[in-house]
């Protein structure tokens, strides 16, 4: 079994593919077995024969539904790709195999300092979803999946923040964990691995800066409420302005009014009232000291 690259699928005339998935353009060319590798499968299958039945315990395995087994003959794949799920055959002596698990796996991203576009430091975590898609490339075209998976991760994490702004980072992080998941699922497609879901836990920020923060907004909260208070005033004015209009028309509306204000007065039990007089009543007493002057 050979795995073909851009160069050598173009040149065999392969139909055109994504770049993506060139890892899975596989074809049968005969292997030519050598005398060494000869003489070895058939010492296994005399052994397996000797042996038995105490060879079937070592030559037949087992995988479960959610695990494919990817088997090597003397170092070379094996042809038939994965086995699995049920009960699979081993030469004993000359096969390996490797179990992959085919289950969702999360893991949390370490706490990254991240200097943002605006020059601020955060530390941000995050968690990440991501199963194997494809068995045979997980294992031969990579050293540790699930290792390498988990540097990139962080690695992608630090470098998606670093072009974003502060106020971007806290708005914008489904946007965020959507760019970081495209980005992953890119890099690691040729594992075979496929990134479902990658979420951010925390955003946390210096404690000098939460302060000023903090400070920032109560005084836009402050500069808010003075002009709320401001344009009341202003609404309170037009509407006294309105009614001393309507009093100005009607002596008798202002009278009126003096006695709803005693009447709120007595109602709240005081010892001491004060009744104003209107100076139309005074007027006439003070018109003989004016003639004397």
């Amino acid at each position: 079994m050979t795995v073909l690259d851009r160069t050598q699928c173009e040149a065999r005339g392969c139909p055109r593919v994504s770049r993506s998935a060139f890892f899975k353009i596989e074809i049968s060319e005969p292997e030519p077995m050598g005398c060494i590798e000869f003489i070895a499968t058939a010492a296994s299958i005399l052994l397996f024969i000797v042996t038995f039945p105490i060879s079937l315990c070592l030559s037949f395995k087992v995988v479960q539904e959610y695990e494919r087994a990817v088997i090597f003959r003397l170092g070379r794949l094996r042809k038939g790709g994965a086995r699995g799920p049920g009960i699979f055959f081993i030469l004993p002596c000359i096969d390996t195999y490797c179990k992959v698990d085919l289950r969702t796996v999360s893991f949390d991203v370490p706490p990254q300092e991240v200097l943002s576009k605006d020059s601020v430091t955060v530390c941000v975590d995050a968690v990440i979803y991501y199963r194997v898609r494809e068995p045979l490339a997980a294992i031969v075209n990579v050293n540790n999946y699930s290792h390498s998976t988990r540097l990139l991760a962080a690695t992608t994490l630090r470098n998606v923040l670093g072009t974003r702004n502060l106020a971007e980072i806290l708005s914008e992080r489904e946007a965020i964990s959507h760019t970081m998941q495209s980005a992953l699922d890119e890099a690691t497609d040729p594992w075979g691995v496929k990134v479902e879901r990658v979420e951010m836990k925390d955003v946390r920020l210096p404690l000098q800066l939460q302060r000023a923060m903090a400070a920032e907004a109560e005084a836009a909260r402050e500069a808010r409420a003075k002009v709320i208070a401001a344009e009341g005033e202003m609404k309170a004015s037009r509407a006294l302005k309105e009614a001393s209009d309507v009093m100005a028309e009607s002596p008798a509306a202002l009278q009126l009014r003096y006695l709803q204000t005693l009447n709120t007065i007595s109602a709240e039990k005081n010892s001491t009232i004060i009744f104003p007089l209107p100076l139309d009543i005074i007027t006439p007493f003070l018109g003989p000291l004016t003639n004397r002057k």
